[in-house]
């Protein structure tokens, strides 16, 4: 935010904390002269929102603000001024280009960034700053440094902060936490295998560098980003397969699952891993991705291990489906889910159900709840800000933070990585699931004329979770990884 911006919100801001507040932040000994208003929402009192990002996942959210009781929908803001003029429109709203405009608008209590991934923590801690509070959408952070950022600002200015995993609204995953861990329904818990499959396809590759669509204001769309050239066919939503502005399908798809993993199997007591190990590669496809199409990794905590395969490719080219990857399970997990493996069974985790099945395969338990749970998830924000109850959270910020981190971990091992060295992954692990999921992960490589020369690995990373930085050997390979260099006008500073 630049000078003028932030000297313009903190004397719009001023005189607005009421002096409970400003006592207890004497108190603690803060400084109250920069600080940002505290928005005075009752449980009668409508909160005003704005949607940062008119993509798909904008109009998502925007529509479960406009359905949302005590909410309304007020501004939508995106550099692409086409696509925030025709989102607004649908709801009557006011649109702008610059996300700044909304976040000095006296009018906006609370906002929904829907952002590109490169956006999610600035746009975030500009917003605390300007005392709005925040729903922003996963994976919180592009690099983890800047997702604690995220989680001081929030702590420290009492802000309503949540992530947009959904799936935490889902009544079913209390309930199947407590069918495994105060029932003990299936006896201990041994590993978890968590799967992405879906197919998707090349994004090509230009000769020449994309030229930004007509309406697009290109800086403002950068943000945070390097400006490098685009070598993509489409400007819009591909941005996730480049490491510059996404985070893959690692950080796209695997942060819902791994959240759910989490919460469901760790019951959030396991903040990130402490070793990490992977494999990957973008086979295929010729075209100007970054990120890796194929995706194993295994994650080792205190407690049991998680592996999680990621594929974007079908068995083999021309062919629908997924590639099957099942290892010495009895049965696989969900191709966009997870398999809890313990003693007695397995329980089945995906998007909206969930079953147990014995050990001889027979499903003798499910869950399933009708719930929209974006909707539902939008509710919780709102409610939980109306009633200024951080508690009421489905998705509190640093649990957030620590279920991207998962993700992070994973794309900094495969950036981190070389040569592929199967001996190397082969003697990470003692568990036999391990090895067969890299077999599942290699064997389909030849019917797309690659091989395991065309993917990397990675030595097995040691991962403090209370400094999140890896140490340790080979920690100086990793480490460049976690934060990132800001372009001039958008950077992250520390918070303090």
């Amino acid at each position: 935010m630049n000078t003028q911006t932030k000297s313009s919100l903190r004397t719009h801001f001023a005189g607005r904390v009421d002096r409970r507040q400003l006592l207890s932040f004497a108190a603690a000994g803060i400084a109250t002269a920069a600080l940002p208003r505290v928005v005075r929402a009752s449980a009668n009192e409508e909160v005003r929102m704005a949607v940062l990002g008119a993509g798909g996942r904008g109009g998502e959210i925007a529509r479960a603000i406009d359905t949302a009781p005590g909410a309304k929908l007020v501004m939508v803001a995106d550099p692409d001024k086409g696509r925030a003029e025709q989102l607004a429109k649908k709801y009557n709203s006011q649109a702008v280009t610059d996300l700044r405009t909304v976040l000095d608008s006296d009018d906006i209590d609370a906002v929904a960034i829907t952002t590109c991934n490169h956006w999610h923590c600035l746009a975030s801690i500009w917003a605390i700053e300007a005392g709005k509070d925040v729903y922003v959408e996963k994976p919180l952070s592009h690099s983890q440094w800047e997702g604690r950022q995220v989680v001081l600002a929030a702590q420290k200015s009492g802000r309503i902060v949540q992530l947009g995993t959904q799936q935490r609204s889902d009544p079913i995953q209390m309930q199947a936490r407590q069918f495994l861990h105060e029932e003990k329904g299936i006896g201990e818990i041994k590993y978890v295998q968590a799967n992405r499959l879906g197919t998707r396809g090349s994004i090509g590759k230009r000769d020449t560098p994309l030229t930004p669509p007509e309406g697009v204001d290109y800086d403002l769309w950068l943000g945070p980003a390097a400006d490098e050239p685009i070598y993509r066919n489409s400007f819009h939503y591909d941005w996730h397969w480049d490491w510059n502005t996404g985070s893959g399908e690692m950080g796209n798809w695997g942060v819902h699952i791994l959240d759910d993993v989490r919460n469901v199997a760790y019951q959030d007591e396991i903040s990130t891993p402490n070793r990490i190990i992977c494999g990957g590669g973008r086979i295929g496809w010729n075209d100007a991705g970054q990120t890796p199409n194929v995706h194993f990794a295994l994650f080792e905590t205190e407690t049991f291990p998680t592996l999680i395969a990621l594929s974007n490719l079908p068995p083999k080219p021309g062919v629908k489906g997924t590639w099957s990857v099942k290892g010495q399970m009895q049965v696989s997990a969900p191709n966009s889910g997870y398999a809890i493996v313990c003693e007695g069974g397995t329980y089945l985790g995906q998007r909206g159900s969930g079953k147990v099945v014995d050990l001889d395969g027979k499903t003798v338990r499910t869950f399933r709840e009708r719930v929209s749970t974006v909707p539902a998830h939008v509710n919780n924000f709102v409610e939980a800000v109306r009633s200024r109850n951080e508690g009421m959270l489905a998705a509190p910020i640093e649990n957030g933070h620590h279920s991207t981190g998962w993700c992070n971990l994973a794309n900094v091992a495969f950036r981190a990585g070389g040569a592929f060295d199967a001996e190397q992954l082969t003697q990470a692990s003692e568990l036999p699931q391990w090895k067969a999921i890299m077999n599942d992960m290699t064997a389909p490589l030849s019917e797309f004329g690659a091989s395991v020369e065309d993917l990397v690995s990675c030595p097995m990373l040691q991962h403090d979770p209370a400094t999140e930085r890896f140490v340790g050997e080979h920690a100086e390979l990793a480490n460049p990884f976690l934060r990132r260099e800001y372009r001039s006008g958008y950077e992250i500073k520390p918070a303090v």
